[in-house]
C-alpha cells in the first residue's frame, strides 16, 4: 500500500467474475446520509473502469441506477451492490443507505460484507448513528477502515477530522486510528481555500499527484518531509504496536531502521485482523480525470488489506430440526448454504434475491431448499420449501449480466425464487440447512392504511405481502380489536418509502387513517343487571330471564362467570346459555364499543318457559343484563400501557426523562451503561407514544433507540375517557 506506480488498465463494460474465494473482497460503505458514499463507490468504478469517464457503463446507464424511489427522494433507501475488479480482485461493494429509518438494509449490508469502510464528511463529522454501527462492528470483529471525503468543502480540514476520528472510534486505543496519507493541496484560490490535488503516502514517502487527471508518483521535496516525519513515526508505532511480531517494537525502538515492506505487511495483517483502523482521504476526480483523488489507494487498501471470505467465519447453522451443523468458513467442495440478504422486484424480470454464498456453490436452474427466518411475528411467514432457481447474475445499476456460477464467499443475484423472502437460507434439496437469522431493529412506528377503493381492496392482501417480504424490518399486523391493517415501520421516511412501493410497484393505491390503540373496558364498582327476553306473538315463542351482579376484579383477570342460582330459577341446560350471551356482549363492549375485561359477573336467579325457553333467548338475557348493568354503572375505560427503555447519551437524559413525564409516564429508574449512556426505563400509555420513535430521534439527534413491551391495561384519565368516547359517538 503506498507503493504502487501503476495505473489500472480498467475493465470497462466487463461483467466481474471470481473463481475462487480467495480472489473475493466483500465491502461495505457505511455512513450517515450526505456522507458521499454513493459518490464515492461512483469514483471507485470510474478508477476500476467499470464506468466511463461519463459515469456510464458500457451500454448505457450508471452503477448508481437502482431504484425510482431514490430518484425522486434524492436518497438512498436500499442496498446496491457494485462489483468492481482491480489486479484480479473481485471487489463487492455494499453501497447502504445512510437514513437511520433504512438500517435493515445497513445490516443486511453488514451480514453480506467481511469488512467496513466507513465514510466520514469532512464537512459534517461523525454523528451518533455511525458510532453506534462502528460499536457493532467492533462487537463481532469486524475489520474496518475509514475514508475522510468532502475536502473540497470550504474550511475542510483533514487532521482535525482524523484526531475526531480516533477520540471517537480508538475507544482506549486512539493510536489504532491513524491516516495512510495526508492530503496534497494545491495553491490557494481567491476565497483562501487550497484544493486537494492529491496525497502523501506516509509509508512509502511518495506524493501522488492527481491534478492532471492520473495518478502520477514523485518524491517529495525536502520542504514537505518535516510535515510528514511526525506523522510517519506515529503511523510506523501505531503498527508495530499491533504487529504479530512481539520483538519488533523492541528492535524499532532501539533504533533499527524497519523496512517498509515489512511495515505493510503488518499493516495488512492488522487491518484484516480487525485491530487496527487506517484513514484514508478521497476527493472528487478534476473535470475530464479518469481517477478520483484517493480511489486507487483505497482500491490498494481493499484488495491488499481486507479479508478475504475464508476469515469471515459462518453464521450459525442448524438442521431443519435444530441440531447444530458445523460449516467450514468459505468452503467450496461444503454443502450449500446460502442466504438471501435482499429481495427487489423489477417490472420485467420479477423478484431478484441478492443472496451471499458462505459454503458451496451455486449455479443457475438448481432446486433448493429454501428454509424459513423465523420473523413470523413481523407477518414473514416460515418457509420450508424446494424451489428451482433461475439465472445468475451481476447488477450493473439497472441492468443484471449473467454469470455462469457463485462460488462460497461470493455475492450473486438470483432470479425466480418466488417464495423466498430476505433473510431466508438456501441449501441443497437433500441437506437442508438454516442459518441464524441477523438481528433487526423492531419496527416501532404505526401506518394505519386502508384500501382507497374496491379495485385497490381487492389488491391490497397482495401487495402488502409483497411488500413485507422484501423488507424484513417491516411488520404487518392485522389487529382484532380495532379491525386495522397497520404497518409497522422505522420511520416516517420508511414509511413514506412503503406507501410508494405500494402505489408505483404494486399498483395499490391506500389512504392513512388514525391508528388506534386497543382500549378495554370496566366496571368502576358493583352493579346489577335484569335481562328480560320475552317474545310470545303466535306460534313459538322465546321467553328467558336472568338477573346478574357484576363487581370489578384486579386488573388481568378476565370475565368470570360465576352460578349462584338456586332452585333451579334457571334450568341447568340454560345456565352456559347465559354465559355465552354475556361473553358476547362483554367482546362487544357495553361503552364505547371496547371488549369488557376483569369483572366477575354472577348469575343469581332467572325464570324459564317449559316450552318458549332455549339457548337462543338465554344468550339474548344475559347480554340484555350485562347491558342494563353497565347502564346503572361507572365505566372505566381501559388504555393499554408500555413498558418503554430507552438508551440514551448522557447529554439528553434530562431531556429524555421530561419528554416522558409529558407522555404521562413513570419513570420507574435508570442505569449506566458503558460508552457514556444511559437506559431509563418508564412505564407510558401506549396512546402516547404511537409517534415516539420519530420525536425522540428528533430529541437526541439520532443517538438514542428504544423498545417497548406490553404490560398492562389501566384506566385511564376521566377527561380523556370523555374525548374517546365523544370520538366513539361521533364515527
Amino acid at each position: 500500500m503506498g507503493d504502487k506506480t501503476q495505473t489500472h488498465p480498467g475493465a470497462a463494460g466487463r461483467a466481474v467474475a471470481a473463481d475462487h474465494p480467495a480472489s473475493l473482497r466483500n465491502v461495505v460503505l457505511v455512513g450517515h446520509s450526505g456522507s458521499g458514499k454513493t459518490t464515492l463507490v461512483e469514483a471507485l468504478a470510474l478508477t476500476a473502469g467499470a464506468v466511463n469517464r461519463a459515469g456510464r457503463v458500457e451500454d448505457g446507464g450508471t452503477v448508481s441506477d437502482y431504484d425510482e424511489i431514490e430518484h425522486r427522494q434524492q436518497r438512498s433507501v436500499q442496498l446496491s451492490l457494485v462489483p468492481l475488479e482491480w489486479d484480479g480482485i473481485k471487489v463487492n461493494v455494499l453501497d447502504t443507505p445512510g437514513y437511520a429509518d433504512f438500517v435493515g438494509e445497513l445490516r443486511a449490508g453488514l451480514r453480506a460484507a467481511d469488512a467496513a469502510l466507513f465514510v466520514v464528511s469532512a464537512s459534517d463529522g461523525v454523528d451518533g448513528s455511525t458510532r453506534m454501527v462502528w460499536e457493532e462492528c467492533a462487537a463481532v470483529g469486524m475489520p474496518r477502515a475509514i475514508v475522510v471525503t468532502h475536502l473540497e468543502a470550504a474550511r475542510a480540514d483533514f487532521e482535525e477530522m482524523t484526531r475526531v476520528c480516533a477520540e471517537t472510534f480508538g475507544g482506549d486505543d486512539p493510536d489504532a486510528v491513524l491516516p495512510l496519507y495526508l492530503p496534497l493541496h494545491g495553491p490557494q484560490g481567491p476565497d483562501g481555500h487550497a484544493p486537494v490535488t492529491g496525497l502523501v503516502g506516509l509509508l512509502s514517502q511518495k506524493l501522488f499527484d492527481y491534478s492532471s487527471g492520473e495518478r502520477q508518483e514523485s518524491e517529495p521535496g525536502p520542504e514537505r518531509l518535516p510535515d510528514m516525519t511526525q506523522a510517519r513515526n506515529r503511523l510506523i508505532e501505531g503498527i508495530i504496536a499491533e504487529s504479530e511480531d512481539e520483538t519488533l517494537m523492541d528492535r524499532y525502538l532501539g533504533g533499527e531502521q524497519v523496512e517498509v515492506k515489512t511495515l505493510i505487511e503488518d499493516l495488512e495483517r492488522a487491518v484484516a485482523r480487525g485491530v487496527f483502523f487506517p484513514v484514508l482521504a478521497a476527493a472528487p476526480a478534476a473535470e475530464g480525470a479518469r481517477q478520483g483523488i484517493g480511489t486507487v489507494e483505497l482500491l490498494e487498501l481493499i484488495t491488499r488489506g481486507f479479508p478475504t471470505p475464508f476469515e469471515h467465519p459462518t453464521p450459525g447453522v442448524t438442521t431443519i430440526d435444530g441440531a447444530p451443523r458445523e460449516i467450514k468458513p468459505c468452503d467450496v467442495d461444503g454443502p450449500l448454504v446460502a442466504e438471501v440478504v435482499k429481495t427487489s422486484s423489477d417490472p420485467y424480470v420479477g423478484r431478484i434475491s441478492l443472496v451471499r454464498v458462505f459454503s458451496g456453490v451455486l449455479r443457475p436452474d438448481m432446486t433448493v431448499h429454501v428454509s424459513g427466518h423465523g420473523m413470523t411475528d413481523r407477518g414473514h411467514e416460515d418457509h420450508d420449501l424446494d424451489e428451482r432457481i433461475g439465472a445468475l447474475s451481476m447488477p450493473f445499476g439497472k441492468q443484471q449480466r449473467p454469470v455462469p456460477q457463485a462460488v462460497a464467499g461470493d455475492l450473486v443475484c438470483v432470479a425466480k425464487l418466488t417464495r423466498a423472502e430476505t433473510g431466508d437460507t438456501l441449501s441443497a434439496k437433500d441437506d437442508p440447512l438454516v442459518m441464524e437469522p441477523w438481528r433487526m431493529p423492531d419496527p416501532l412506528l404505526p401506518l394505519a392504511i386502508q384500501a382507497h377503493s374496491k379495485a385497490d381492496e381487492d389488491k391490497l392482501s397482495q401487495g402488502l405481502a409483497r411488500l413485507v417480504a422484501e423488507d424484513p424490518t417491516m411488520r404487518l399486523e392485522q389487529n382484532q380489536d380495532t379491525h386495522q391493517v397497520v404497518l409497522w415501520c422505522l420511520g416516517e421516511a420508511h414509511a413514506d418509502v412503503a406507501l410508494e412501493r405500494l402505489r408505483t410497484r404494486y399498483g395499490v393505491q391506500v389512504d392513512v387513517v388514525p391508528h388506534r390503540v386497543s382500549l378495554r373496558e370496566t366496571f368502576a364498582h358493583r352493579s346489577a343487571g335484569r335481562g328480560r327476553h320475552v317474545k310470545q306473538s303466535g306460534g313459538h315463542g322465546q321467553y328467558a330471564i336472568c338477573e346478574i351482579e357484576v363487581e370489578p376484579l384486579p386488573g388481568g383477570s378476565g370475565i368470570e362467570f360465576v352460578d349462584k342460582v338456586v332452585g333451579g330459577a334457571v334450568p341447568r341446560q340454560f345456565i352456559p346459555s347465559v354465559e355465552k350471551g354475556v361473553r358476547a356482549q362483554a367482546a362487544k363492549g357495553v361503552a364505547a364499543g371496547h371488549p369488557l375485561i376483569d369483572v366477575r359477573v354472577t348469575l343469581l336467579d332467572g325464570k324459564a318457559h317449559s316450552v318458549d325457553s332455549s339457548d337462543a333467548a338465554f344468550q339474548t338475557a344475559g347480554a340484555l343484563a350485562l347491558r342494563e348493568a353497565a347502564a346503572d354503572a361507572r365505566i372505566h375505560l381501559l388504555e393499554p400501557v408500555a413498558e418503554v427503555s430507552v438508551l440514551v447519551g448522557d447529554d439528553y437524559v434530562g431531556a429524555v426523562m421530561s419528554d416522558l413525564s409529558g407522555r404521562r409516564g413513570r419513570v420507574l429508574g435508570t442505569e449506566q451503561t458503558a460508552g457514556g449512556r444511559t437506559v431509563i426505563r418508564a412505564e407510558v400509555p401506549e396512546i402516547e407514544i404511537g409517534r415516539y420513535a420519530v420525536d425522540l430521534r428528533s430529541l437526541s439527534h439520532g443517538t438514542a433507540r428504544f423498545d417497548r413491551r406490553y404490560v398492562r391495561h389501566e384506566p385511564m384519565p376521566v377527561q380523556i375517557a370523555e374525548k374517546v368516547r365523544e370520538q366513539a359517538r361521533d364515527t
